[in-house]
């Protein structure tokens, strides 16, 4: 799996890690003493793939600093540096998991509209099934017209059964019914696919408190992971949107969708230093197995061009 996370991040970085290099890629190969300049390129290619001013300056600063203080001496040294950095960044967004809590597992997906999130919520039932879990989903997206029928689509490819009501029909009453479902069958989890809705709705923040409060009730614990599903050609704006929605909702982590189509990977650092939130997937096309699973180390090396 990770020879295989490697390859498609490689390939879904590509933009972002040509402009990188391209910024970069001269004073990583450098053998002489470093200069100022060297990091504030470094710095200008940080806010270029959209890690944000504020995350860029910082590390700039820090680097800075241990150069002043002899603790990087030489150009070469770098490249080794700034990973430490980066991969120290993403580990202190990681939280970790919430309790395991009572049987079913149920793992709320939200997000706002066009970020790719019902057939995400599909794929990740694939990887569940890859890791043997038995799965049920929700449609909880009753709101939108077609919705039930496109994850129903889905869920045909990836072979799990869902749960669905009427268009129109109570989000909650879903889950409930969901969860029933689970029981009866011995099934593992319950990913629940709502309706793309913004912070500022308050009837439909509303609407998800009301999933979320039916879920607790019905297994101890619930729900168990809440995802929120960004999509990273919308770079700095989804991050400023997602920051209040994930605040609303109890957002755990990220699924970091269409990052094969941005020059702005740098959003999954802006995401742990903004959001302080974990990438748990990120999709790197539209195929079935294009959600991969985050590995932080290997996204820091496919970004700085270092082979694992």
């Amino acid at each position: 799996m990770a020879g295989t996370f490697l390859k498609k991040l490689k390939r879904g970085l590509f933009m972002t890690h040509t402009e990188f290099i391209e910024k970069v890629g001269e004073t990583f190969q450098r053998t002489g003493p470093i200069e100022p300049q060297h990091v504030d390129r470094l710095e200008e290619a940080l806010i270029a793939a959209d890690a944000g001013v504020g995350l860029a300056t910082r590390l700039a600063d820090d680097l800075r600093r241990q150069v002043r203080s002899g603790a990087i001496t030489s150009a070469a040294e770098l490249r080794p540096a700034i990973r430490r950095t980066l991969v120290e960044l993403l580990d202190g967004a990681d939280r970790g998991g919430r309790p395991a809590g009572g049987r079913p597992r149920v793992t709320l997906v939200v997000g706002v509209n066009g970020t790719g999130k019902t057939t995400t919520v599909a794929k990740i039932a694939k990887r569940r099934k890859e890791a043997g879990v038995t799965v049920i989903l929700a449609a909880a997206d009753t709101f939108r017209a077609a919705a039930v029928d496109q994850l129903m689509v889905w869920a045909k490819r990836v072979d799990v059964p869902v749960i669905h009501q009427r268009e129109g029909a109570d989000p909650a009453a879903v889950v409930f019914d969901a969860i029933a479902a689970a029981r009866s069958r011995g099934i593992d989890e319950v990913l629940v696919d709502t309706a793309g809705r913004l912070h500022t709705r308050a009837n439909l923040m509303k609407e998800l408190e009301k999933v979320k409060g039916v879920a607790a009730r019905e297994v101890a614990g619930a729900p168990h992971e809440v995802l929120l599903v960004l999509d990273a050609t919308t770079g700095s704006n989804g991050i400023a949107q997602a920051q209040q929605f994930g605040a609303t909702a109890g957002v755990d982590g990220v699924v970091l969708t269409k990052l094969d189509g941005t020059a702005k990977g740098g959003v999954v650092l802006a995401i742990a230093e903004t959001l302080k939130l974990p990438v748990r997937w990120v999709g790197v096309g539209e195929g079935i197995d294009d959600l991969l699973p985050f590995d932080r180390e290997e996204f820091v090396d496919s970004l700085l061009e270092i082979e694992a």
